[in-house]
């Protein structure tokens, strides 16, 4: 689920994969891993993320529909 929010949510702002890496401090190749499913972040980044695209952790994992 996390994968595909965080995808969602890129486009939503109409985010590069290579903006958002930059933004979040990572590498391009760094962040598709993440959209793709082949890593997941740790907990520091996913604060990272649900503070850069404004919504809960909850959401950002698919505990919740609400952002």
């Amino acid at each position: 689920m996390f994968a595909q929010r965080v995808k969602e949510l890129r486009k939503q702002h109409q985010l590069t994969q290579r903006a958002l890496g930059e933004a979040l401090g990572i590498t391009e190749q760094a962040y598709q891993l993440y959209e793709y499913g082949r890593q997941k972040p740790g907990i520091d980044r996913l604060i990272e993320l649900a503070d850069f695209f404004d919504v809960s952790l909850d959401y950002l994992v698919g505990r919740s529909d609400t952002p």
